[in-house]
């Protein structure tokens, strides 16, 4: 691919600005629109199975729109068929309206014939499963029959496998997770008319998801675009040229970039979140693209043996003042929230830090934090201090409904 050359030059601290602002966490939230607006600003909001403070899809609408209360977030996503979960960055919701723009992602599962598990009888075990939603509705795995055989998570059953690959392939849809447990439907009778169709060839679907994650991101390279939705970098540069994203140098990226001409047309402005982050909120979760943007190198340590974790099981980075200037190691003990680590750039983000853990405490209903250990260590005593004199304060108001 040949990039054209750009027409515009921005620092390093214009395209981090531009960055925050299209993620939703520099200037006013969009309150009025709400979970549902934010999810169509993304694009994709990812999932984990992982809940200390809360589970990652509750922390990324948190970050950007303060204290909207979780069962309020889960029907915003959820409700009246707004949206749907598919792989996307991994297992993402995504608004409903992206639907045919994943088509190429099901062709190229269906010409694959099989996941990595592999049914026996692939034909007989997709017709039960499909015969069991059409006669009773939505129904979860272990509704359809049991989604494990016994073993380990990864031995599945015969039924989970096929439903998955119906899932894949575009026959079925989840639309719903009912305790955290998918709720699988036909694809016929939950995704709207207009919509359930794959009619669009591989490059339409393409060019679509480049200028998405290209409007989502601000301002990213041709690897950044390509991890929003997990595609090939081959895939973004055959389109990105005609995605409506134009071409633009960043000082010291030291590679092409693209941007949105929105994301130009005014100078980013307005105030700046103080908010923890998930590590799989979509501002960070491209490593490369973390560290390259805010000198900040960031890694999840769930999976990483205890004894070599340097910044604990799921630390949660702080963004203040539009920097991330620290993270901590959330934990809940009944009605008090745990920093179990937290750590610290510089003394400038023991306030923020503070703040955060306040205000994340009075989200999830906790009357209380308590700081435990705080690298470096010096800055214990002054984080400790703070968080009684803004806990003096008074915590904030319970969440929003």
């Amino acid at each position: 691919m040949t990039t054209p050359s750009p027409t515009v030059r921005l620092s390093a601290d214009e395209a981090r600005r531009i960055v925050l602002r299209a993620q939703g966490l520099l200037g006013a939230p969009d309150r009025r629109g709400g979970v549902r607006a934010l999810l169509r600003r993304l694009g994709a909001v990812q999932l984990d199975t992982i809940s200390v403070l809360a589970r990652s899809h509750e922390l990324v609408p948190y970050a950007r729109l303060g204290r909207v209360g979780r069962a309020g977030i889960e029907a915003a996503y959820w409700g009246d068929g707004r949206s749907f979960e598919y792989w996307s960055h991994a297992a993402c919701i995504l608004p409903i309206e992206e639907w045919p723009h994943f088509a190429f992602r099901r062709r190229a599962r269906a010409a694959r014939g099989h996941r990595w598990h592999v049914l026996p009888e692939p034909a007989r075990s997709c017709a039960a499963v499909r015969a069991r939603l059409r006669s009773e509705g939505p129904l979860t795995a272990a509704e359809l029959g049991g989604a494990k055989r016994g073993g380990e998570w990864w031995d599945w059953s015969e039924t989970k496998v096929a439903v998955e690959w119906l899932l894949d392939t575009g026959e079925v849809v989840c639309t719903e997770r009912r305790g955290w447990k998918r709720v699988y439907d036909l694809a016929e009778r939950a995704v709207p008319a207009e919509l359930l169709h794959d009619d669009l060839s591989d490059r339409e679907c393409l060019r679509r998801l480049v200028g998405q994650a290209g409007i989502a991101m601000g301002v990213a390279t041709v690897a950044d675009l390509a991890d929003y939705h997990r595609l090939r970098k081959a895939q973004v540069e055959s389109v990105v040229a005609d995605s409506g994203l134009v071409p633009v140098a960043v000082d010291g990226w030291g590679r092409p970039a693209w941007a949105a001409p929105e994301a130009l047309a005014t100078a980013p402005r307005g105030r700046h979140r103080t908010t923890l982050l998930s590590p799989f909120d979509s501002l960070i979760w491209d490593r490369p693209r973390t560290e390259r943007i805010f000198d900040f190198v960031h890694r999840l340590e769930a999976y990483v043996p205890k004894p070599r974790r340097t910044h604990g099981y799921f630390a949660m980075p702080l963004l203040s003042g539009g920097r991330l200037v620290g993270r901590v190691d959330p934990a809940r003990e009944g009605g008090v929230l745990v920093a179990r680590q937290a750590s610290l750039e510089s003394a400038k983000a023991v306030r923020p830090m503070a703040e955060a853990l306040l205000q994340a405490a009075g989200w999830v209903g906790s009357t209380e934090v308590r700081v435990e250990r705080v690298l470096p260590a010096q800055l214990r005593e002054p984080l400790v201090a703070a968080v009684d004199e803004v806990s003096g304060q008074g915590l904030p108001a319970p969440a929003l409904t």
